[in-house]
Protein backbone atom coordinates (compact mmCIF):
# COMPACT_ATOMS: atom_id res chain seq x y z
CA UNK A 1 0.00 0.00 0.00
CA UNK A 2 1.65 3.67 -0.88
CA UNK A 3 0.28 5.87 1.21
CA UNK A 4 1.35 8.72 -0.90
CA UNK A 5 -0.75 7.25 -3.81
CA UNK A 6 -3.36 7.02 -1.56
CA UNK A 7 -3.68 10.56 -0.07
CA UNK A 8 -3.37 11.70 -3.53
CA UNK A 9 -6.44 9.71 -4.61
CA UNK A 10 -8.71 11.07 -1.58
CA UNK A 11 -10.21 14.16 -0.99
CA UNK A 12 -9.94 16.04 2.31
CA UNK A 13 -13.06 15.29 3.78
CA UNK A 14 -12.60 11.36 3.03
CA UNK A 15 -9.51 11.86 4.49
CA UNK A 16 -10.64 13.46 7.78
CA UNK A 17 -13.38 10.68 8.02
CA UNK A 18 -11.03 7.99 7.77
CA UNK A 19 -9.04 9.82 10.45
CA UNK A 20 -12.10 9.88 12.95
CA UNK A 21 -12.98 6.63 12.48
CA UNK A 22 -9.37 5.50 13.48
CA UNK A 23 -10.39 7.29 16.82
CA UNK A 24 -13.01 6.08 17.06
CA UNK A 25 -11.58 2.29 17.20
CA UNK A 26 -7.52 2.88 17.48
CA UNK A 27 -6.95 -0.77 18.65
CA UNK A 28 -8.90 -1.80 15.50
CA UNK A 29 -6.74 -0.25 13.16
CA UNK A 30 -3.27 -2.54 13.13
CA UNK A 31 -5.71 -5.49 12.67
CA UNK A 32 -7.25 -3.83 9.61
CA UNK A 33 -4.07 -2.82 7.78
CA UNK A 34 -2.85 -6.25 8.33
CA UNK A 35 -6.12 -7.79 7.45
CA UNK A 36 -6.05 -5.54 4.12
CA UNK A 37 -2.58 -6.42 3.20
CA UNK A 38 -3.09 -10.14 3.94
CA UNK A 39 -6.31 -9.97 1.96
CA UNK A 40 -4.39 -8.37 -1.16
CA UNK A 41 -1.32 -10.54 -1.19
CA UNK A 42 -4.15 -13.91 -1.12
CA UNK A 43 -5.73 -12.49 -3.56
CA UNK A 44 -3.50 -11.39 -6.09
CA UNK A 45 -1.17 -14.80 -5.50
CA UNK A 46 -4.91 -17.34 -6.24
CA UNK A 47 -6.43 -14.56 -8.94
CA UNK A 48 -3.55 -12.48 -10.31
CA UNK A 49 -4.61 -9.14 -11.53
CA UNK A 50 -8.48 -10.88 -11.62
CA UNK A 51 -9.20 -9.83 -8.49
CA UNK A 52 -9.26 -5.97 -9.64
CA UNK A 53 -11.50 -6.47 -12.21
CA UNK A 54 -15.26 -7.15 -11.69
CA UNK A 55 -15.12 -10.82 -11.81
CA UNK A 56 -15.92 -13.73 -9.41
CA UNK A 57 -12.47 -12.66 -7.89
CA UNK A 58 -13.45 -9.54 -6.96
CA UNK A 59 -16.29 -10.67 -5.07
CA UNK A 60 -13.96 -12.89 -3.32
CA UNK A 61 -11.81 -10.30 -2.36
CA UNK A 62 -14.53 -8.20 -0.94
CA UNK A 63 -16.21 -11.12 0.64
CA UNK A 64 -12.89 -11.91 2.32
CA UNK A 65 -11.53 -8.29 3.18
CA UNK A 66 -14.70 -7.49 5.31
CA UNK A 67 -14.41 -11.35 7.11
CA UNK A 68 -10.75 -10.60 8.01
CA UNK A 69 -11.03 -7.42 9.07
CA UNK A 70 -13.63 -8.40 11.52
CA UNK A 71 -11.84 -11.94 12.27
CA UNK A 72 -8.68 -10.02 13.05
CA UNK A 73 -10.34 -7.19 15.18
CA UNK A 74 -12.47 -9.96 17.17
CA UNK A 75 -9.00 -11.14 18.75
CA UNK A 76 -8.82 -7.62 19.89
CA UNK A 77 -12.47 -7.23 21.19
CA UNK A 78 -14.72 -10.75 21.76
CA UNK A 79 -17.73 -8.36 20.62
CA UNK A 80 -19.55 -9.41 17.57
CA UNK A 81 -21.70 -6.48 16.61
CA UNK A 82 -18.78 -4.43 17.19
CA UNK A 83 -16.34 -5.62 14.95
CA UNK A 84 -19.02 -6.32 12.51
CA UNK A 85 -19.87 -2.42 12.51
CA UNK A 86 -16.21 -1.44 12.47
CA UNK A 87 -15.65 -3.41 9.07
CA UNK A 88 -18.62 -1.82 7.87
CA UNK A 89 -17.66 1.15 8.67
CA UNK A 90 -14.24 1.02 6.98
CA UNK A 91 -15.25 -0.53 3.82
CA UNK A 92 -17.91 1.81 2.99
CA UNK A 93 -15.42 4.59 4.11
CA UNK A 94 -13.26 2.73 1.18
CA UNK A 95 -16.15 2.67 -1.14
CA UNK A 96 -16.81 6.37 -0.61
CA UNK A 97 -13.71 7.90 -0.86
CA UNK A 98 -12.27 6.08 -4.04
CA UNK A 99 -15.68 6.24 -6.10
CA UNK A 100 -16.75 3.79 -8.60
CA UNK A 101 -19.56 3.86 -11.52
CA UNK A 102 -23.15 2.73 -9.67
CA UNK A 103 -23.31 -1.08 -10.36
CA UNK A 104 -19.52 -2.08 -9.33
CA UNK A 105 -20.00 0.29 -5.97
CA UNK A 106 -23.41 -1.67 -5.81
CA UNK A 107 -21.77 -5.11 -6.33
CA UNK A 108 -18.80 -4.09 -4.24
CA UNK A 109 -20.99 -3.32 -0.91
CA UNK A 110 -23.14 -6.26 -1.47
CA UNK A 111 -20.37 -8.58 -1.27
CA UNK A 112 -18.81 -6.89 1.52
CA UNK A 113 -21.99 -7.67 3.01
CA UNK A 114 -21.36 -11.37 2.36
CA UNK A 115 -17.86 -11.36 4.21
CA UNK A 116 -19.46 -9.89 7.14
CA UNK A 117 -22.46 -12.56 7.47
CA UNK A 118 -19.47 -15.33 6.41
CA UNK A 119 -18.14 -14.04 9.36
CA UNK A 120 -21.07 -13.82 11.83
CA UNK A 121 -22.21 -17.08 10.96
CA UNK A 122 -18.87 -18.87 11.41
CA UNK A 123 -16.66 -16.90 14.27
CA UNK A 124 -15.18 -20.39 15.47
CA UNK A 125 -13.95 -21.64 11.84
CA UNK A 126 -10.19 -21.16 11.04
CA UNK A 127 -9.33 -18.50 8.15
CA UNK A 128 -8.25 -21.21 6.15
CA UNK A 129 -11.73 -23.31 6.30
CA UNK A 130 -13.47 -19.58 5.30
CA UNK A 131 -10.96 -19.13 2.40
CA UNK A 132 -12.77 -22.58 1.13
CA UNK A 133 -15.45 -21.52 1.62
CA UNK A 134 -15.44 -18.28 0.07
CA UNK A 135 -13.68 -19.54 -3.21
CA UNK A 136 -16.54 -22.36 -3.69
CA UNK A 137 -19.32 -19.17 -3.64
CA UNK A 138 -16.75 -16.84 -6.10
CA UNK A 139 -17.38 -20.40 -8.56
CA UNK A 140 -21.05 -20.04 -7.46
CA UNK A 141 -21.56 -16.12 -7.63
CA UNK A 142 -24.33 -14.40 -9.65
CA UNK A 143 -23.74 -12.44 -12.50
CA UNK A 144 -25.53 -9.46 -12.34
CA UNK A 145 -26.59 -5.90 -14.47
CA UNK A 146 -27.91 -2.61 -14.07
CA UNK A 147 -31.57 -4.68 -14.05
CA UNK A 148 -30.70 -6.58 -10.64
CA UNK A 149 -32.39 -6.44 -7.43
CA UNK A 150 -29.42 -7.45 -4.73
CA UNK A 151 -31.86 -8.34 -2.08
CA UNK A 152 -32.37 -11.64 -4.39
CA UNK A 153 -28.70 -12.73 -3.93
CA UNK A 154 -29.01 -11.94 -0.34
CA UNK A 155 -25.82 -13.95 1.25
CA UNK A 156 -23.93 -14.77 -2.13
CA UNK A 157 -21.52 -13.17 -4.02
CA UNK A 158 -22.19 -11.30 -7.22
CA UNK A 159 -20.06 -10.33 -9.91
CA UNK A 160 -20.57 -8.11 -13.20
CA UNK A 161 -18.11 -9.52 -15.48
Amino acid sequence: MNLVGIVKRVDFKNILKGFLIGLSRPHFIWPTIKATKDCIAFSTKNYGKLHHKNGPANAFRHAFWNYLIAKRCFKWQNNEETVLNWAKKVTDWHEDSFPNKQLPKAMDLHNNEVGRFIFAQNTEKSEQEIIGLLKKMALESIKIDESSNLSEYKNRMVHIL
